[in-house]
């Protein structure tokens, strides 16, 4: 499943999870920043675990559910994550994004109150080169305050 739908494609054994979702399934949110794992543009989340997707062979996937960027929007409306993101101006040029989002709600899944450090840690893996990673955090801080009135 991805994103909740089913899905059933055949692929080549030398393809990415990347490759498969932006190319066979046409889902561009997710990104390819570096194409070596170190950036995070690319994460998604599989089986439950935040993964990058540059890295990871297609076939892996099979049986096991994907969210990507895609998979957070309620309907036309963004979730608590991404309307958190733009209130707080967690974004510069938008690029790194998407996997700064997965990695929130990530986070926020089995963390619902983080620290700031507890955030920090949570996104080292995700760079950013467009700004500092004040807003970023604050966007995070709010988004879990807005999921905790939600629960």
């Amino acid at each position: 499943m991805i994103n909740g739908q089913s899905c059933e494609l055949q692929v080549k054994p030398w393809r990415t999870l990347l490759e498969m979702i932006r190319e066979d399934l046409k889902l561009t949110g997710t990104k390819e920043g570096c194409g070596h794992g170190e950036c995070g543009s690319c994460t998604v989340i599989l089986g439950g675990k935040t993964v990058n997707s540059c890295l990871v062979p297609a076939l892996e996937a099979d049986g096991q559910d994907i969210l990507t960027i895609e998979g957070l929007s309620e309907g036309e409306s963004l979730n608590a994550i991404q309307e958190a993101f733009v209130e707080y101006s967690g974004m510069q040029c938008g690029f790194c994004t998407p996997g700064m989002i997965i990695s929130t709600k990530a986070l926020l899944d089995r963390n619902p109150d983080p620290s700031e450090m507890e955030i920090r840690e949570a996104m080292a893996g995700n760079f950013c080169r467009c700004t500092g990673y004040t807003k970023i955090v604050e966007s995070i801080s709010a988004a879990a305050r807005a999921l905790q009135k939600v629960k």
